[in-house]
């Protein structure tokens, strides 16, 4: 089991850019390591389904969900236990909570499934102006 908490949301103006974090930590010794875990963030916009932004695999693969890939960088780091997303020319329409996700299992199929993931972080707000 894994807990995750999100930080780095805020607010800025259409064109600017955001990094958020996710920090992991291990619930128990026993379990499976940070390392061993396929993460992923996605977003919830009001009154909108949750939907995946990215998600990334053991061995380091990425899958960005439609064209985020030419403005979102997903990065993972095994040593600090944590999972990065750097987005650039943020838009008004990337307004949403940001979560981070972790899963084993058919979470690292990197099928962009909400519901394929076990943990989930509490989410960080972010909202773009135009």
């Amino acid at each position: 089991q894994v807990q995750l908490s999100e930080s780095g949301g805020g607010s800025v103006q259409a064109g600017g850019s955001l990094t958020l974090s996710c920090a992991g930590s291990e619930v128990s010794t026993t379990g499976y390591p940070y390392s061993l875990y396929c993460l992923g963030w996605f977003r919830q916009a009001p009154g909108k389904e949750r939907e995946a932004v990215a998600e990334i695999d053991t061995a380091g693969k990425i899958v960005y969900a439609g064209s985020l890939q030419d403005r979102f960088t997903l990065t993972r780091d095994n040593a600090e236990k944590t999972l990065y997303l750097q987005m650039n020319n943020l838009e008004p329409e990337d307004s949403a909570t940001y979560y981070c996700a972790a899963g084993r299992g058919r979470a690292c199929w990197l099928q962009l499934q909400p519901n394929y993931m076990n943990y989930w972080g509490k989410g960080t707000l972010v909202t773009i102006s135009s």
